[in-house]
């Protein structure tokens, strides 16, 4: 586990850009954090380094956009979902794939009843961003 912390949304940012060139096809991130925390800053960030060029928003009542970059990127918001059982089967199949790096905000849902353990063979990084006052972030990652 490491902590950073981050004073401007640049920063947050280029955190995003740093972590993403540790990632791999198949890798999953599970970001969490309060609302206005930076989730989708450090997304836009990541999403830049892997090469990704359209406008990067957070997907939150759409669930999920895919990007083209120099791997599939995936991005998901998971805030209007209270149990995958719910949904229907296979909504997050598209997004989740072995050939594509994926971001999921709110990966426990808005009720945090989700639990999301992604079956695409990479590996699961854990990240939380909290207030710390101001612009100020602190990031935690659990690899």
């Amino acid at each position: 586990m490491s902590v950073e912390r981050t004073a401007a949304a640049a920063e947050t940012e280029a955190l995003g850009a740093r972590l993403a060139s540790e990632l791999d096809p198949g890798d999953v991130v599970l970001i969490a954090g309060a609302l206005g925390s930076g989730k989708t800053t450090l997304v836009r960030g990541a999403c830049r380094a892997l090469g990704v060029a359209e406008p990067v928003q957070s997907p939150t009542f759409a669930i999920g956009r895919r990007y083209a970059g120099r791997v599939p990127v995936s991005h998901l918001d998971l805030f209007r979902l209270d149990a995958l059982e719910r949904e229907e089967p296979g909504l997050l199949d598209d997004y989740l794939t072995p050939d594509a790096v994926a971001f999921v905000e709110w990966p426990g849902g808005s009720a945090g009843g989700i639990e999301l353990e992604p079956a695409t063979g990479g590996r699961v990084i854990r990240i939380e961003l909290r207030h710390a006052g101001g612009d100020r972030r602190e990031v935690e990652v659990r690899r």
